[in-house]
């Protein structure tokens, strides 16, 4: 199962993301694409909850304080990567090797510019989870 997670970060911040090192984010809104094999359900749970060990790169930008959460869809498909190509294609921006250390796709995570173009392009593939 492929999800998103819209995710708001209400001010400017610099993280360290694990091997990736020092990211600087912008406030605003981003997109994590990401997958679940065993189950979208138990993999939102885990993005949700707070003072988690920290493993996947979406863990470091999910505990700093000012990033919520906002949104999650899910799709039935394998899409993963299809999904990160089409979001490069309509233009938002990627974090650079963000989710993508076990794959050929430039990044997972995009700051979303444009709510009203997202949600067009995600409600053909995907339903809203939470």
């Amino acid at each position: 199962m492929t999800y998103l997670l819209l995710i708001y970060l209400s001010e400017n911040r610099r993280i360290k993301v694990g091997q990736l090192g020092l990211i600087d984010f912008f406030a605003g809104f981003y997109v994590y694409v990401g997958s679940a094999k065993f189950g979208v359900e138990r993999r939102v749970k885990r993005h949700l909850k707070r003072g988690k060990k920290l493993f996947w790169h979406i863990d470091y930008l999910l505990s700093d304080d000012a990033c919520e959460i906002v949104k999650v869809f899910s799709s039935d498909g394998q899409i993963e990567h299809d999904v990160a190509r089409n979001f490069l294609d309509i233009g938002f921006r990627v974090v650079r090797g963000f989710g993508s250390s076990d794959c050929e796709c430039l990044g997972h995570l995009f700051y979303v510019d444009d709510l009203e173009k997202f949600e067009n392009f995600v409600l053909k593939e995907f339903v809203v989870f939470l």
